[in-house]
């Protein structure tokens, strides 16, 4: 993925796509709860434009990037939660034009990076697509937390398969954050693509094989559904491991969402 403007293309729709959902809400629905413990539709949008922010700082400010590392090495488990508070009190019109400025500057920025240029990040460096396929993965997951507030079914689209490529790559990551050890051997992960095309990922003839719809995948991966209600297959006992665990977002294990017949 060393060209990023298909994807950077594709962050920009998925942003819009959101921008439209919450544009014409009220204040009412924008103080609505979220799957996400303790989180409004104002807090998902805020951790948005929150973390938009921070990436623009790894691209354009690396020394105030380092600050914000700092901060989150020393307050790991509400670190996230506060960028999100920060901003969530703000009237919605406000918050709104906030997030479309910082995605704004992030989007210039990227389209502007050297093709090999690597930025810091909280997890390994990242290039300007990986940057900018991390950003859409977040603007989708938490838009799905919004479209659920909202009572809002999205109609899935081709820009899954950015989310999907991310979920396959951080196959070991989740392992490790686990403490774990990665399996040695690549899985075998095939996926039904909204246009109904196969995306598939790794050696058609690995034993270990996961398979199903890639909105499931992506669901399962930005734990954004629990396994028990996706339609996803594991065969052998790693790939299985892994559909427990699977995780393409930075940072600690995620706790994920209850099945549906034990949510409150």
């Amino acid at each position: 993925m060393s060209d990023p403007t298909s994807v950077i293309d594709d962050l920009h729709e998925e942003s819009e796509e959101l921008d439209r959902l919450v544009a014409g809400a009220d204040a009412r629905r924008w103080a609505l709860a979220t799957p996400a413990p303790g989180w409004t539709v104002a807090h998902q949008i805020a951790h948005l434009a929150w973390t938009d922010r921070s990436a623009l700082l790894a691209v354009t400010d690396e020394d105030g990037f380092r600050e914000l590392v700092e901060q989150a090495l020393a307050a790991p488990d509400s670190f996230v939660d506060r960028g999100a508070e920060k901003d969530a009190g703000l009237p919605p019109a406000d918050l709104l034009a906030r997030w479309r400025e910082g995605r704004a500057a992030l989007e210039k920025a990227l389209r502007a990076a050297p093709p090999k240029a690597r930025f810091p990040w909280y997890g390994p460096p990242m290039s300007a697509a990986s940057m900018a396929t991390a950003r859409l993965m977040e603007t989708w997951a938490h838009g799905q937390d919004v479209a659920d507030a909202l009572g809002v079914v999205r109609a899935p689209t081709e820009r899954l398969r950015h989310v999907a490529w991310l979920g396959v790559r951080t196959r070991d990551f989740a392992y490790g954050v686990h403490g774990l050890t990665p399996p040695a051997d690549p899985f075998r992960v095939e996926l039904r693509a909204p246009s109904g095309d196969l995306w598939v990922y790794g050696p058609e003839d690995a034993p270990q094989r996961v398979t199903g719809p890639a909105l499931d995948f992506c669901l399962l991966v930005t734990q954004r559904a629990h396994r028990a209600d996706l339609a996803l297959r594991a065969e052998g006992p790693d790939a299985d491991r892994w559909l427990d665990i699977a995780q393409a977002f930075a940072g600690l294990p995620g706790q994920g969402r209850r099945p549906k017949g034990e949510q409150a």
